[in-house]
């Protein structure tokens, strides 16, 4: 584990060294956040804080995985769906900040740079897998999806990376919530023997880590889609690799329940000609409107987020017990 501890510091320390110059950076060239209007009124006073800031999260990972880890198939997949997914997010966050596009790419052509992701995926798996079974927590079924399994590839790909980029509405946050979850996958990986890909799990946890220095309230820079992507992509890349996919519902639980609350509401919104089901979606704006502090907020779905964790751990390691055992 001495190797999976220097990328976690290493990760977090090129964040603490870049974040005191990036940050200024952002301020001079003037690629601050445009808060929408039909957002909460209290988060008004964010905008003009500097965006992009997961520039220094990628970087913080590259690097620490540069010096420390195996750059193995499962890691090169693993960097791939992450950095490729903060490119989308960054081309997102130029247009929305610097051609003033407040909604950055359209939905079409996010789809179509994760549908090429995605592809990469299958590459990957087509070589190096060649599996299409995936376990069923709880029931511990091992079910074979056939040429199945590459739609819930696209699936999974598209879904974690948009539930984290709506995660991401709060000071802290997203990097909060994701903490508990990439340490569980640093585990996860450990003991099934992904070895390499616990490294990569280390990597992001110490750059969440290491984002939290300028990102917790009051946030002195904001992560944007090319942080939040990133991210997502990191997130489905370890559930990818050690084959739980299926998992990833519960162990990130508190981004479906962000995604979900979205959806609720469009269709809600459209199915009773404008009445709403939430206060406000994403989830946490519903709290934040109900009287609840942005840190009593982030606090909260933290706490979920360890909960739903450790009891997806659980799981894991009750399917594995019953594997050895039988």
């Amino acid at each position: 584990m001495f190797s999976e501890m220097g990328i976690l510091a290493t990760a977090f320390a090129v964040c603490a060294i870049i974040g005191p110059f990036l940050i200024p950076f952002l301020h001079r060239i003037k690629f601050g956040q445009s808060i929408r209007g039909c957002g909460p009124e209290s988060h008004m006073k964010k905008s003009g804080t500097p965006t992009m800031g997961g520039l220094m999260m990628i970087a913080a990972i590259i690097v620490a995985m540069a010096v420390w880890g195996n750059f193995t198939p499962h890691v090169i997949i693993g960097m791939v769906l992450l950095v490729g997914h903060g490119v989308i997010g960054f081309i997102d966050d130029y247009i929305k900040v610097v051609m003033k596009r407040n909604l950055g790419l359209t939905a079409k052509q996010k789809f179509l740079l994760q549908f090429i992701l995605a592809g990469a995926y299958v590459y990957y798996a087509e070589t190096y897998l060649k599996n299409t079974t995936v376990w069923v927590p709880g029931l511990n079924w091992d079910v074979d999806l056939g040429m199945g399994y590459y739609v819930l590839v696209f699936l999974l790909l598209v879904g974690t990376t948009n539930a984290v980029n709506l995660t991401d509405g709060l000071d802290g946050l997203v990097s909060f919530v994701t903490l508990p979850v990439t340490i569980v996958y640093s585990a996860i990986a450990y003991l099934a023997g992904y070895t390499d890909m616990c490294g990569f799990a280390m990597a992001m946890t110490g750059a969440c880590l290491g984002f939290l220095l300028f990102n917790r309230y009051p946030a002195k820079v904001f992560m944007g889609d090319t942080g939040s992507l990133a991210l997502g992509g990191g997130v489905a890349a370890l559930a990818l690799v050690t084959r739980t996919e299926l998992l990833l519902v519960l162990l990130g639980g508190v981004y479906v329940a962000e995604a979900a609350s979205v959806i609720i509401q469009v269709t809600y919104f459209r199915l009773t000609h404008g009445k709403r089901f939430f206060r406000m979606a994403p989830l946490h704006h519903h709290f934040e409107l109900g009287g609840w502090r942005e840190t009593k907020v982030v606090a909260v779905f933290t706490a979920v987020s360890c909960v739903l964790s450790m009891a997806a751990f659980a799981l894991w390691v009750s399917w594995i017990i019953e594997k050895l055992t039988n």
